[in-house]
């Protein structure tokens, strides 16, 4: 047989498996157990009907995992199909609604039959750019982790205690951490010192203006506010102590993994020319890099890379009715990491400075104008990962921002 199609739907403890001809005959239908029993009845199950990997087609909806990681390394060819497409593609077999795993699987393998040009295959990235995204990726979860922590620490302290929130505007930052360490109550922020407040800021890092520092973060602590009842202070700054933990467990550990990323992105062949470009360092060119992958052949244009980073536009047009809108439906983690980049380059590169300034004086808003950026961006770093060569500024910008005159 020439061609195989299969669709994959996993599950944490079992997958899903829908074979079929190319006419879209059921070959096969089976369940398989997670692990390498699983992945050694697939194999076999495969052999039954087709010779060469290259020609077995599968479509499933992660690219992640060591099934998946198993199926790219034997030779098949892996697309990897957003849930939100399955669910689209669901309906051309029944309206009612009704979902399951074996059904899925069937959706699956009639897209991978006539629809799997629509989709990207799943990338075969170096074991090196693998590394990257999982401690990227873990870095970027601890850092959210920690703003969620620092949102209930600061509804808790606008419950009882005002006069650290004038304090303090970051919570999460070492002289807030330091501080309410010791004074996790506003008493206890009234009863403190210059000398305490000035050793607890050295606790928690600082190293300049210590003295102007302390006699504003005093002045703050011993203004006057509504107050809560003793016992209800005492008990919520037990709260506060515990968050003021958590926080500061938090804050080591990204400290941690941003010392291991940076260094297995620093060893990435590609890392030289990813620092090159405005606005990337470290952690923002480890998380582009972790995102996009290293597979060459992945993006086949700058296009398909900016669709892939979510940065380009996407119009609906129907009749009279016309207009252009942003991608919703991304990859989340590559579209704020390429936000941010935007957001730096300004600083970074007249170029980038220029081409903003350019959209913000057609009418577009600043999120609109960054996102304008960080497409261009995108597609600046498409060419000089293709061509390998380091990011130019003149180059970058010259034909650009003449167009755009």
């Amino acid at each position: 047989m020439d061609a195989l199609f299969v669709g994959h739907d996993w599950a944490e403890d079992h997958h899903d498996v829908h074979l079929q001809d190319r006419e879209g005959r059921q070959l096969a239908q089976v369940r398989l157990a997670d692990g390498v029993e699983g992945i050694a009845r697939f194999h076999a199950l495969i052999a039954e009907h087709a010779q060469d990997p290259a020609s077995v087609v599968i479509a499933t909806e992660t690219d992640r995992g060591l099934f998946v990681a198993a199926l790219v390394a034997a030779g098949y060819r892996v697309f990897a199909v957003n849930p939100v497409s399955t669910a689209a593609y669901r309906t051309r077999h029944s309206t009612s609604g009704a979902k399951s795993d074996p059904g899925d699987a069937k959706v699956l393998a009639d897209l991978a039959r006539t629809d799997v040009r629509n989709h990207r295959p799943v990338a075969g990235d170096s074991e090196l750019a693998v590394a990257v995204k999982v401690l990227a990726r873990a870095h970027q979860g601890l850092v959210w982790t920690r703003q969620r922590q620092a949102n209930q620490l600061r509804s808790t302290l606008r419950e009882f205690y005002p006069a650290a929130l004038e304090a303090f505007d970051d919570l999460a930052s070492g002289d807030a951490l330091a501080l309410l360490a010791v004074a996790s109550t506003p008493e206890q922020g009234r009863r403190l010192s210059r000398s305490k407040i000035a050793a607890a800021l050295r606790r928690g890092g600082r190293q300049r203006n210590i003295d102007r520092r302390t006699i504003e973060i005093q002045t703050a602590l011993r203004a006057e506010h509504l107050h809560a009842p003793a016992i209800v202070a005492d008990t919520m700054g037990e709260v506060v102590s515990s968050l003021v933990a958590v926080i500061a467990t938090i804050q080591t550990q990204i400290s941690q993994l941003e010392q291991q990323l940076n260094e297995r992105f620093e060893a990435h062949p590609d890392a030289k020319i990813i620092r090159s470009l405005p606005g990337l360092g470290m952690i923002l060119g480890a998380r582009v890099l972790a995102e996009f992958g290293d597979d060459p052949n992945r993006y086949d244009t700058a296009k398909s890379r900016k669709n892939y980073a979510g940065t380009s536009p996407i119009t609906k047009a129907s009749g009279k009715h016309h207009v252009v809108l942003a991608r919703y439906a991304r990859n989340k983690r590559l579209a704020d990491a390429c936000y941010q980049w935007a957001f730096s380059a300004i600083t970074a590169s007249p170029g980038a400075r220029a081409f903003y300034d350019q959209r913000r004086a057609a009418g577009d808003t600043h999120h609109r104008a960054l996102r304008a950026l960080g497409n261009r961006l995108v597609g600046i770093l498409h060419g000089c990962l293709r061509h390998h060569t380091i990011y130019d500024e003149h180059i970058a910008w010259a034909h650009r921002l003449t167009l755009a005159a």
